[in-house]
């Protein structure tokens, strides 16, 4: 996408501007995302708050930058507004959707939601007074979506912002009142939050919507605002030395990902964070939800998004990549042996248990260094036999790959006595064999144990999954009346497809997948399909979808007739 003039290269708006129309959004979000660019190492030399890592600028900067992208996108493709150009309505949502999938860090998500709560009111009108309501909808929803709100934080200033503007009135007074107000308000945060009177600084997060605050000023009046005190602090003769104890020892890493979910299984996903760690933010609606944690749990925190709904741009960062984890040195007391007894046997340092269908891919998967339990037709395995899995495989830490949505309970059964026997389990609740293959493809055991299990859970999180299948009897299915002997086309576990030809399923079922994007499918072929289907079905994915590649396993006996995985 080529990128709009720079907004010093355009003509300022008028003044007295009385609505914020399309082209007056476009100019705002071209002018946010210039000046955070401008004033990001500033911005970041002074983030000490939630945690001192320096990116807060960077991170808003980022944010900005991909809600400008999208309203520049809704200019570009006028056609999906009805051939005509686009409103003030379009172009709001736009940058609020295009900050949420582009949301980074704790501030970046906060502004996310900012922009969303503004949006929804704008979306209605755009003069003064619809400017002070939004503002008033922007703090209010951002303050709800973090889980323990904190005083002298991105957070007082929106509200300092909207309380200063209330009253409403002609556009640029609103706008300038709602500057004034954040200005002000940002000034008093080191006095409201410790760790910022300590290392006297104002808030980082405030400063950056002060600086969002001034390019809408600036937009709808066509006068930069006045520049601010310089943000880097003084050097101190003798610096106040930093608290000790837990307090100022963190979580090890922070966690993001986007979410496809409904309300109630993000109201779940809320309090099983809030258990986990900090700095909880979870912003969004409609069913996409952009998640973001302090964590020392990373993997627990990816899994709690696969059960919640269907995570992906999942990205961690490891505060202190240099320092271990918590967890991540396995306990000095007695090992066991293979089969499960003490003994002085040495662990080995990782392993993968899988439950897989059918012989072929077991033995695949035991050949990249799986310990695999082989499920047969009618007969899951019970949490003992998991558990004996996991002991064979005789490592202090192992990933578990249950790839069976109806053995999440009896994996989770068995990783819980696991752990009380001195194994580090974790658990990734795989929910197809395709999604414990995409797993298994990025299993680095060289990796810290948190971040292998983020990746493999991402991996797998990533892959979306399909089974065909023979119905023995007739039955109502959500895709209609099946017939003995018809197949079945599941997708995500529902049927989708009633067909009478395997092929010919097949291919409707992977059109209907690769609809959605993908970048690489994985077909499972069982024994006593019909021959050269898997080469049918890859000479369609070749025709018809250039950009994807695809990959073909034999599973044997004993498995589904196909399973298709699409990452």
């Amino acid at each position: 996408m080529s990128r709009p003039p720079h907004p010093s290269d355009r003509p300022a708006p008028s003044d007295g501007r009385l609505v914020l129309d399309a082209e007056a959004v476009r100019d705002w979000s071209a002018r946010t995302a210039e000046a955070l660019g401008r004033e990001r190492a500033a911005i970041d030399a002074i983030n000490v708050f939630p945690v001192a890592d320096g990116d807060t600028g960077t991170n808003l900067h980022l944010t900005a930058d991909a809600a400008h992208r999208a309203v520049e996108a809704v200019f570009a493709a006028p056609g999906a507004t009805g051939g005509s150009a686009p409103d003030t309505a379009d172009a709001v949502r736009a940058m609020a959707h295009g900050a949420l999938l582009g949301a980074r860090g704790n501030s970046g998500t906060i502004l996310s939601q900012l922009l969303r709560g503004m949006a929804a009111v704008l979306a209605d009108g755009a003069d003064g007074d619809h400017l002070a309501r939004a503002l008033a909808a922007a703090a209010d929803s951002a303050r709800a979506a973090v889980a323990h709100p904190e005083e002298g934080t991105i957070l007082t200033v929106a509200a300092a912002a909207a309380h200063r503007c209330a009253a409403g009135g002609p556009l640029p007074e609103v706008a300038a009142s709602a500057y004034e107000g954040a200005r002000t308000a940002l000034a008093a945060t080191p006095g409201q939050l410790a760790a910022l009177g300590r290392a006297g600084v104002v808030d980082a997060g405030g400063r950056g919507l002060v600086t969002v605050l001034g390019a809408l000023l600036e937009t709808v009046t066509g006068r930069a605002p006045a520049p601010l005190p310089p943000t880097a602090p003084a050097p101190a003769a003798h610096p106040a030395p930093e608290p000790c104890g837990p307090h100022n020892q963190g979580p090890a890493y922070e966690v993001l990902y986007l979410l496809e979910a409904d309300d109630e299984a993000v109201a779940l996903l809320r309090a099983r964070l809030d258990a986990l760690g900090d700095s909880l933010v979870v912003v969004g609606g409609d069913g996409l939800w952009n998640v973001h944690v302090h964590t020392d749990d990373a993997g627990a925190a990816v899994e709690a998004g696969i059960e919640a709904g269907r995570p992906h741009r999942v990205r961690v960062t490891h505060f202190a990549s240099t320092a271990p984890g918590p967890g991540t040195h396995a306990p000095a007391d007695a090992t066991r042996d293979p089969a499960g007894t003490p003994g002085t046997a040495e662990r080995a340092p990782r392993a993968v248990v899988a439950v897989l269908p059918g012989e072929g891919l077991a033995g695949l998967c035991a050949e990249a260094g799986a310990t695999t339990v082989q499920t047969r037709p009618g007969e899951p395995p019970a949490d003992g036999e998991l558990l004996d899995a996991v002991r064979r495989a005789h490592a202090r830490e192992v990933v578990l790959l249950p790839n069976d949505a109806d053995l999440r309970a009896a994996a989770a059964t068995a990783a819980e006595r696991a752990r009380a026997e001195g194994i580090r389990v974790a658990l990734i609740p795989t929910r197809a064999a395709v999604q414990g293959i995409a797993a298994l493809a990025v299993h680095e055991p060289g990796r810290s144990f948190d971040e292998d299990v983020v990746a493999m859970t991402a991996a797998a999180g990533a892959t979306r999954y399909a089974e065909l299948a023979v119905a023995a009897r007739r039955s109502f299915t959500s895709a209609g009346v099946c017939q003995a002997g018809d197949v079945l086309g599941l997708i995500e576990g529902d049927v989708a497809v009633i067909g009478q030809d395997l092929t010919a399923t097949a291919r409707t079922v992977l059109d209907r997948m690769l609809q959605a994007g993908g970048e690489l499918v994985t077909l499972v072929v069982a024994d006593g399909t019909p021959p050269g289907l898997a080469d049918t079905l890859e000479a369609h994915v070749r025709r018809g979808y250039l950009a994807v590649d695809t990959v073909t396993y034999h599973a044997g006996e004993g498995a589904p007739p196909l399973l298709i995985g699409v990452e």
